[in-house]
């Protein structure tokens, strides 16, 4: 990798029409030393930026495309994550969610925390956010 290729250590957005577009003050996800920092993804639809319907598994789907978009976005996948926080609206969903997050991952096992939110932005009852390295 030359030196023109190499990240910068300046921050700089990355943005992708695969995944919604940010609803607030903030970017899908910045590029800053080699590392992607994602903003949490909830279950919009990115074409309609409406919440998919269908309960938690539901928004789950939809959350692990819209996460895989900007991470590819980025430059990565899901086996360059290193960390993710995960939030719950009822931490009694954490068993399916935990499965089905397994097998996003499949082999990689990012360092991770997983917390009930009392309230989760346009209802929603999962949020996940990831910090990934830039592979070479």
């Amino acid at each position: 990798m030359s030196d023109t290729d190499k990240p910068s250590s300046n921050p700089r957005s990355v943005a992708t029409e695969s995944a919604p577009s940010a609803i607030g003050p903030y970017s899908q996800a910045v590029v800053c030393d080699s590392m992607l920092w994602c903003s949490g993804q909830i279950g919009l639809d990115p074409q309609t930026m409406q919440m998919v319907e269908g309960g938690t598994l539901a928004e789950l789907e939809q959350v692990l495309a819209n996460l895989e978009a900007v991470l590819r976005a980025g430059g990565c996948g899901f086996g360059d994550v290193v960390r993710t926080t995960v939030f719950l609206a009822d931490l009694g969903d954490f068993a399916a969610v935990n499965e089905r997050y397994a097998e996003a991952f499949g082999e990689s096992r990012p360092a991770r925390a997983c917390v009930q939110a009392a309230a989760l932005p346009k209802g929603a009852r999962v949020e996940i956010d990831c910090v990934a390295r830039i592979p070479d």
